[in-house]
């Protein structure tokens, strides 16, 4: 009889965990250095750091991340290589993946906390790299929070990765109906071909500025629900911007 391989029985359950962790709505997978250390950086509770290879994450935590490294190091423990790369769809070249515990995330609170900075609605986006990337340079850009709507949680792996992390620096969330909105305290203003050059009249502190999707842009019904409508200013003959890049620009201008 071949011997036990112990270490694929202490393993096996790491996997599962991860798997679980993918659809559980109390945790973020964390998938790669960059993620990690944004996520410890802004007070993540962070549970379970793996890696395949520790002194490689040593170094590179070192170079990338000095702020947390010790942090990082007393976390991690290695996996081998092979029970690594069936943590997640896509290992990271850094190897090493973590779980967290999502904050809670109350939509109200979220938008009428820091009211003298804006905050960003995306409407039903569609990529959830792109969602990401959004929700990274609205953390950048000193945003006080991202909401969405539509059918994509905006935790998913694939829009932490996007984010490398950060929505642990603003709170981010979801919300089922745009009437979860009301009482925030924050003036609506929607990005939209039709609407006011942006810069060229005062839109005020603490807005609320809507995305809708690079296709179809913001709903009829947001659009009503709108008390300004503003674009920004394009070469003619380009019909759109990526949403990150939208929302890059839109915050970048209010600064």
């Amino acid at each position: 009889m071949p011997p036990c391989d112990h270490r694929r029985v202490q393993d096996g359950p790491l996997i599962a965990r991860f798997g679980r962790a993918r659809r559980d709505p109390q945790l973020a997978v964390l998938e790669g250095l960059h993620a990690l250390k944004h996520a410890l950086r802004f007070g993540a509770d962070v549970d379970e750091v793996v890696t395949v290879d520790r002194d490689a994450l040593a170094q590179l935590a070192r170079e990338l991340a000095a702020d947390v490294a010790d942090e990082i190091l007393a976390r991690a423990r290695p996996v081998d290589a092979r029970i690594f790369a069936e943590l997640v769809p896509n290992p990271p070249p850094t190897g090493v993946l973590a779980l967290a515990a999502r904050p809670p995330f109350a939509v109200r609170a979220a938008l009428c906390a820091d009211p003298g900075s804006p905050a960003v609605l995306l409407e039903n986006p569609r990529d959830l790299g792109n969602l990401g990337a959004a929700i990274r340079v609205s953390a950048a850009a000193g945003a006080a929070a991202l909401v969405s709507s539509g059918s994509h949680d905006p935790w998913h792996p694939d829009a932490i990765r996007g984010a490398a992390g950060l929505h642990f620096a603003l709170p981010v969330g979801r919300v089922a109906s745009l009437v979860e909105l009301d009482g925030s305290g924050r003036r609506l203003v929607a990005l939209d071909p039709e609407g006011d050059e942006l810069g060229a009249g005062e839109l005020g502190p603490g807005v609320l500025l809507a995305f809708g999707t690079e296709r179809d842009g913001v709903s009829g019904e947001l659009l009503e629900r709108a008390e300004a409508r503003v674009r920004l200013p394009m070469r003619p003959g380009v019909s759109s911007l990526n949403l990150a890049t939208a929302v890059a620009a839109a915050l970048y201008s209010l600064r």
